[in-house]
């Protein structure tokens, strides 16, 4: 049986993947806080036929050998932390982390959730939250009858309250860190990620302080998907696979040759 006919299909199969990674790239362009992914490909195992470094009988070493690959697999799929545009909105709830760093929300099940996206809201009980509804940790309550919300750069949070001059500090709005960032679980969706093993251990701190950004009120995270750069490598996707089913066919059409042989 002709080798290339396997090998081709695992090319096939990993393009099919990487058409996947780009269509979710693409579906996420306005996402608020999306990071793309992309996936990244190893070789398979390589059948040696002939070891480089073998002597001939004449006593010559061999310079190459010949080892024959069987393929492609699918390796890992990367999320890409680059900082994506900025959108100026306006609104006192949007904020915008300038530089490395996730929010730290609370789970319904205590547990923690990070994310980039910044458009928070005010509940019922005036805790900051989630359009999801889930509140921002530490939480940081608003007063009903403030009139206006101040968040600073160092994550200082202040309101002015209806008949008092001086605002009134509620509280610092922490960020997070890890140091392979690209470890976290997108598994759950919504924009939030989860700790992993391979993430590391979450490090906590306040902005602009230990390496973590600062924050922007007003502002909101674009998705760092750039629609232009995707379309190209859709297409460089497709003209893999299809390189990979005229491999197929090729394989297909000489073993019908050496079928149609006759003595």
């Amino acid at each position: 049986m002709i080798r290339g006919l396997f090998t081709a299909a695992t090319g096939m199969i990993a393009q099919q993947l990487n058409v996947d990674t780009i269509a979710n790239n693409l579906a996420n362009v306005n996402t608020t806080g999306f990071k793309k992914s992309r996936v990244n490909f190893q070789d398979l195992l390589y059948e040696t036929l002939k070891p480089a470094g073998t002597e001939t009988a004449a006593g010559e070493t061999i310079p190459e050998g010949i080892q024959l690959g069987h393929g492609v697999r699918p390796a890992s799929i990367a999320k890409l932390f680059s900082q994506g545009d900025y959108i100026q909105t306006g609104n006192p709830l949007d904020l915008v982390i300038e530089g490395d760093g996730f929010f730290e929300v609370e789970l319904p099940d205590g547990n923690s959730a990070y994310t980039r996206d910044g458009s928070f809201r005010i509940d019922q009980n005036g805790q900051i939250v989630t359009v999801d509804g889930f509140p921002l940790a530490p939480g940081i309550n608003v007063p009903q009858d403030f009139t206006q919300l101040n968040v600073g750069s160092d994550g200082v949070v202040s309101a002015v309250i209806a008949g008092e001059a001086q605002p009134q500090n509620l509280g610092t709005i922490q960020l997070t860190r890890f140091i392979n960032p690209a470890g976290l679980d997108a598994g759950m969706g919504r924009n939030l990620l989860l700790e992993t093993e391979a993430s590391g251990a979450p490090v906590i701190g306040e902005p602009g302080l230990d390496g973590l950004g600062t924050l922007e009120q007003g502002f909101l995270e674009n998705s760092n998907v750039q629609v232009v750069e995707e379309i190209i490598n859709l297409i460089t996707a497709q003209r893999a696979y299809e390189a990979s089913s005229k491999v197929i066919q090729s394989s297909d059409d000489m073993l019908q040759i050496a079928n149609n042989v006759k003595r």
